[in-house]
């Protein structure tokens, strides 16, 4: 993971109880947010139900910011996303939390302040608090059952701000202790095996043999094959070949 872009605030409006607060936190921790404000709580701060949940994610409760009102809470965001998963009579850009994780690395990229705005459990936010939004986010689910807990929303739109400067391939060899074989040992495994095709009178009739040995030769190399193949490959050869002569001389 690279550490160039501040992550971005999560923003409580209104939660109704402690434990979805300290679920919230423990998201938070796994994808390394820290910035947590929480607006108006139904049930007062500290909280320790909150506590309880978070399940060791102390540090983000620890420096929670409590305010009254949500303009203050977002006053030094230069962009805010709005959760919500009502259609709103607003015209605003409606991002998915991937596209909004791209968006929100872009910007803190330049300095910019990121903000990400949660509604109360029951209701969801105001329109009035969407209004200050930059743009909406949708996360797409089921259209049968859309509703979602406030600590998985927050883990799903941690998890893709996280991925989003993920460098790890998408998939990927542990070559433990070899490495990929070079094309000298590559060619060696060629020619070994073509000896005894030749021999066994596999690559026949003599015109096609340079298209057959073509063949052979690009189908180990799609494998990308590593030392330690190779030398299990010459192995098989030489333990086929041998069987070969046992029979021819028994």
């Amino acid at each position: 993971m690279t550490e160039a872009a501040v992550p971005p605030a999560i923003i409580l409006v209104a939660p109704q109880l402690g434990q979805n607060v300290g679920t919230a936190a423990r998201a938070m921790a796994n994808f390394g947010l820290s910035d947590l404000r929480i607006v108006a709580p139904r049930d007062g701060w500290p909280n320790e139900w909150a506590i309880k949940a978070a399940s060791g994610a102390d540090w983000v409760l620890e420096g929670a910011r409590l305010f009254d009102t949500v303009t203050e809470a977002v006053a030094d965001i230069h962009y805010l996303v709005a959760t919500t998963a009502r259609l709103r009579e607003m015209l605003k850009p409606v991002v998915t939390p991937e596209t909004a994780a791209r968006e929100m690395r872009a910007k803190t990229a330049l300095g910019l302040r990121c903000g990400v705005m949660f509604g109360p459990e029951r209701s969801g936010l105001e329109n009035d608090d969407v209004t200050l939004a930059q743009a909406v986010l949708r996360i797409p689910v089921d259209p049968r059952f859309t509703s979602i807990n406030l600590a998985q929303a927050v883990l799903l739109v941690g998890y893709e701000w996280f991925r989003a400067a993920d460098v790890t391939p998408p998939e990927r060899l542990d070559p433990g202790n070899t490495w990929p074989a070079s094309n000298a040992e590559l060619v060696a495994l060629f020619e070994h095996l073509e000896r005894e095709l030749d021999t066994a009178g596999f690559l026949f009739p003599p015109e096609k043999r340079p298209a057959m040995v073509r063949n052979l030769r690009n189908i180990f190399l799609r494998a990308n094959l590593m030392e330690q193949d190779v030398r299990a490959l010459r192995g098989v050869v030489t333990s086929l070949a041998t069987a070969r002569l046992k029979k021819e001389r028994g």
